[in-house]
């Protein structure tokens, strides 16, 4: 399988947790020698001291910071003409479930419009194809809710069940559709939960992590048996990195971590974890675990079949989960400037109002 060559890279809410990850994970592979156009909104968890260090090395040089919306054109024409834009990785979205809850309009325009602007711009720019790649990064809820058994495939039929996942989900459609239309070169991956370093802490693990650290509640909705499937970030990266370089255009892949555990099962691991991290007793945090009322429509379990991938593509996970998170729980704390500098903007008041 011929590996495609990647000269410059666009993208999209590099400035977010896996984005920021994914252009840091980019920069340590001693093969790529391409370039990165980082475009951001840099909204509430948009945070651009996440790659201060790639800032200080290749500003300016091998890596481009551009504050815009995804949703302005007109940025979005002169950004593919000023660095002759050859792959985008679309990660910008608003991604959390409970915010799209009680504020639906921001996910229709960020993950619906700002995709369609995305698109219309690399058919405006690519009048070439050969050589070009739209890759964009979607997720399992797209697919809806599992019940005890069974896994989501790459042709399990759409059910989204918030507006998150539709918002995703209506975004898949337009990527899948202008590869049918006008023969954009795309790929779409459907990836399970991420953690890892650089996560806003709306998030389960890092919420988890925090609350510990400030010895704060520990809020799991319903009965915390809602079942996730967990995939390192690291893990995440470099399934795309392969995908990027031979990835069949117009093909979608799960990527999962093959970590199906429920809610309540993994706040106990992250407490007894800490608790050793800490070098206090094992059940010290579990006195701060806090049930709290479910959410609406919370769906029941993921997990994604990931054979695609792994026997077309040849990739694998190489994080365990145990591992995955201890080095999550020491990257929190020994993080505790970022960590307070997320927690002050805003973070606490929200919530308190919505949990």
């Amino acid at each position: 399988m011929t590996k495609r060559s990647l000269q410059n890279i666009l993208v999209t809410g590099g400035c977010g947790f896996i984005g920021s990850n994914f252009i840091r994970y980019l920069f340590s592979l001693p093969d790529f020698k391409g370039n990165v156009i980082n475009i951001d909104k840099l909204t509430y968890a948009g945070n651009i001291h996440n790659l201060a260090d790639i800032s200080s090395m290749y500003r300016d040089s091998r890596y481009f910071f551009v504050h815009d919306d995804i949703c302005n054109a007109s940025g979005l024409k002169d950004i593919f003409e000023s660095y002759a834009i050859d792959t985008v990785v679309h990660f910008a979205a608003e991604s959390h479930v409970d915010r799209s809850i009680f504020g639906p309009a921001e996910f229709i325009q960020t993950n619906i419009i700002g995709t369609f602007a995305l698109l219309e711009a690399a058919r405006e720019a690519w009048t070439d194809l050969s050589g070009k790649l739209f890759y964009h990064i979607s997720t399992d809820e797209v697919y809806g809710s599992l019940g005890d058994d069974g896994c989501f495939y790459e042709d399990t039929p759409y059910d989204p069940r918030s507006p998150y996942s539709a918002s995703k989900a209506s975004a898949d459609h337009l990527v899948k559709a202008y590869f049918h239309t006008y023969g954009i070169p795309v790929i779409i991956s459907n990836c399970s939960n991420n953690y890892g370093p650089f996560q806003f802490p709306e998030k389960l693990i890092p919420l988890m992590i925090i609350n510990m650290l400030e010895e704060k509640p520990l809020p799991v909705y319903g009965d915390g048996k809602n079942v996730r499937d967990w995939l390192h970030v690291d893990d995440h990266c470099s399934a795309i990195w392969i995908l990027l370089q031979k990835g069949l255009a117009g093909q979608k892949y799960n990527i999962g971590g093959c970590n199906e555990i429920d809610n309540l099962s993994l706040v106990n691991m992250l407490c007894k974890a800490m608790a050793r991290h800490m070098s206090l007793d094992d059940d010290y945090y579990i006195r701060l675990l806090t049930f709290v009322k479910d959410r609406p429509g919370h769906d029941w379990r993921y997990a994604v079949n990931c054979d695609r991938i792994m026997n077309e593509i040849g990739w694998t996970q190489g994080i365990d989960f145990a591992t995955g998170l201890r080095s999550t729980i020491e990257w929190y704390c020994s993080n505790r400037e970022w960590v307070d500098s997320v927690v002050s903007g805003g973070y606490r008041e929200w919530v308190k109002l919505h949990y």
